[in-house]
Parts: structure tokens; sequence; C-alpha cells
């Protein structure tokens, strides 16, 4: 398939609100990591948060590379910034008025709604990176792939960690750690076929 030009400017809004998302991701962890009772969840997440902190460093060596202001605001970051202070002004409020667990639970979803965004963010970088014809692909490209592993891992590994959670809260057998984790899932695929492989996990526990 030939590569197309695109918008620079909306390539350009898409990296300020990527980098405005792992700015924010840095104080969700760091008050996620608050929240955790799970040792193991605490330690996952402590090393995402230093992941995470990596990724602020890789966008802003691209922005320097691409001579872009890595200060300046538009409307999408703006939004992008608001949601990131509610997550982490979502997590306080649970800290405040909830038992530990419950909010171990609200840290847990916060997280994978950021990740979700930010998983986003760097499917489209590297889409953009593989189908855009432009000066900024070949730095795009590099940018992704010392990312994509790591945005994998804290979306789907989150994800299953807060799904088993609440299952242990409702009162029903969980896999702890869950499925994705021991599976050591980095796919969409791998994190479904781990989720269906929760029943037989269960089972050789007991």
């Amino acid at each position: 398939m030939a590569k197309k030009a695109y918008d620079q400017a909306q390539l350009h809004e898409l990296l300020y609100q990527a980098l405005e998302t792992e700015l924010g991701g840095i104080r969700i962890y760091e008050t996620a990591i608050t929240c955790a009772v799970n040792d193991d969840l605490r330690k996952e997440w402590t090393e995402y948060l230093e992941e995470t902190r990596t990724h602020r460093k890789v966008l802003l060596n691209l922005f320097a590379e691409l001579g872009l202001d890595p200060d300046k605001q538009t409307p999408g970051r703006k939004v992008v910034g608001h949601i990131g202070a509610s997550l982490v002004q979502a997590m306080e409020m649970a800290k405040a008025e909830g038992t530990p667990d419950a909010a171990q639970l609200v840290a847990g979803e916060c997280v994978v709604l950021a990740e979700t965004k930010d998983h986003m963010n760097w499917e489209l970088i590297g889409h953009l990176a593989s189908h855009g014809k432009g000066k900024e692909t070949k730095v795009l490209k590099a940018a992704h792939e010392a990312v994509e592993k790591d945005e994998d891992h804290h979306l789907y590994h989150t994800t299953g960690w807060t799904r088993e959670l609440w299952i242990e809260s409702l009162g029903l057998p969980a896999v702890l750690p869950p499925p994705e984790e021991v599976k050591k899932v980095e796919t969409a695929i791998g994190a479904s076929r781990a989720e269906q492989a929760r029943g037989d996990m269960l089972k050789g526990r007991h």
C-alpha cells in the first residue's frame, strides 16, 4: 500500500496530547502506588512509573528533533490534562472516603482509563510512522519502537489486575497475580487468551 501525506498540524496535536498523557500518567502512578494494598501490584505500578518517566523522555527527545515546544498548550492538550488531574482527584477521594481495598480498585480503574488513552496515542503514532509519507516518520518510528511494548504491558496487565481484584471483592475465586501477568501478555490477542484461561488456572490452584 502506497504511503500517503498526512496532516502535519494534527500530528503535532497528537504529540502534544501524548506528552500530556505521559505527564499525567506519572502523577497517576504516583498516586495509584499509595492506593495499592497488594504488594505485587504496588511493585508492578512502581515499575510502570519508572517506564512512564522514560516515555516522557522519549517524547521530549522527539519534540527536540521535530522543533516542537513541549510547553505549548492546545485545546486538546488542556482536555487531556484535565482528565488526568480528575483521575488523580478520584483516587484521592477514594482514599479519603472509602476502605483501602476500595481505593485500590478505584486506582486500578483510573490506571486502565489513563493507559487506554496512552496506548491509543502510541498506536496512532506507530500507524502514522508506518503509513504516512513525510519527514517526521523516521523519528516517529524510532520513538514508537522504544515505547510500544511497555504500553501494551501497562494496559493489559493492569486490566487483568483490576478485573481479578474486583472478582475477589465480590467474594468469588480470583487469580492473583492475574493470568495476564503469569502469561506475560504483550498483545490484545494474548490478553484475551489469558482471560479465557483463568478457569483452568483456578482449577490448578485448588
